[in-house]
């Protein structure tokens, strides 16, 4: 498993995305320049340039036309992925922390933090023709946290279209109603911030990730705790292999503690677990700080990792990896 290693970020990186066909990974850090990269030989296509802050988070719509991100400069922007020019920008309030495109491509949400006197809100916009005027244009749909509701951390779109599933920083996991604009169920099956949450590629189940050190694997209609992974060090990002029943975890522990710890304590690797038994099978090392994303390609022959190291790292499995039989 010789891996490719993409550097072109300065600082660390918060995002990892694929397009649908895998060609492509899109990459975001706290450089304010998300990247786009070659999946296949790992070279750099381009950078959108726009942002003055940290950018958080970064999505891909479906037909890889569009791109949309979040940054803590209070800004979303929409790109063309072609070309690299911005399609429209969106200004807010406070930072924003997630953002995602819906699966039919006609509606982009995106949430911002809870700061500034400023309470975490979750936006719907339509993206179907984007211009200039989006600045200005009213959001589709506006949902505001609560004081009781922590700031939104993690976000996934629900089946149809219609539902949105929220993972907030008090551990919380919460699934919303778009057309009747309500909370439709919420569990607390985490202790701790939610980190990322990642869609299985049929959509019937998730997986989020936690700083509790613990990834779960959940129903996505009902929000009921199928599995929990055990780690010993907080997990901030967790993806579900399209070909086999696995899953991938990646962690560390908090950046500001990492120079307390060597790379030979193997706290920055890649674990599998197996999706049913829940047992750990396989580390893969390679960074040189905790892992902040990591995702599986479509067609699960390899996967991507991103560290707090500033690298973007490709791993292609072995053939030993498609005879492995876990016992």
């Amino acid at each position: 498993m010789k891996p490719l290693m993409l550097q072109g970020h300065v600082r660390a990186i918060t995002q990892i995305k694929y397009n649908r066909e895998g060609d492509l990974i899109f990459s975001s850090a706290k450089d304010s320049s998300p990247s786009v990269w070659y999946s296949l030989n790992g070279e750099r296509l381009g950078t959108y340039n726009g942002h003055i802050g940290a950018v958080w988070c970064v999505d891909v719509d479906w037909t890889t036309t569009r791109l949309i991100t979040g940054a803590g400069d209070m800004k979303t922007f929409l790109w063309d992925v072609e070309t690299g020019k911005s399609l429209g920008t969106i200004p807010c309030v406070s930072p924003v922390r997630t953002c995602n495109f819906s699966y039919s491509g006609n509606q982009a949400s995106y949430s911002t933090d809870r700061s500034m006197q400023q309470q975490s809100e979750l936006f719907i916009i339509d993206v179907r023709n984007i211009d200039s005027s989006i600045s200005s244009a009213d959001p589709v749909l506006k949902l505001t946290m609560g004081e009781q509701q922590s700031k939104i951390t993690a976000m996934l779109w629900g089946a149809l279209d219609e539902t949105v599933i929220t993972g907030h920083e008090n551990g919380s996991i919460r699934i919303w109603d778009l057309r009747a604009v309500k909370e439709l169920n919420s569990v607390n099956d985490h202790t701790a911030s939610i980190t990322d949450m990642q869609m299985a590629s049929d959509g019937t189940m998730f997986i989020s990730s936690s700083k509790d050190t613990t990834a779960k694997l959940f129903d996505s209609d009902s929000l009921m705790c199928l599995k929990t992974y055990k780690t010993e060090r907080p997990v901030n990002s967790a993806s579900i292999s399209p070909l086999y029943e696995h899953v991938a975890l990646g962690g560390g522990q908090d950046a500001m503690e990492v120079t307390t710890t060597s790379t030979q304590a193997g706290k920055f690797d890649t674990r599998f677990f197996h999706l049913v038994y829940e047992e750990e099978f396989a580390r893969v090392k390679g960074h040189f700080g905790p892992i902040n994303s990591l995702a599986f390609h479509p067609d699960g022959k390899s996967f991507t990792t991103g560290g707090e190291d500033g690298f973007v790292r490709v791993q292609v499995f072995d053939s030993s990896y498609y005879e492995f039989q876990l016992e």
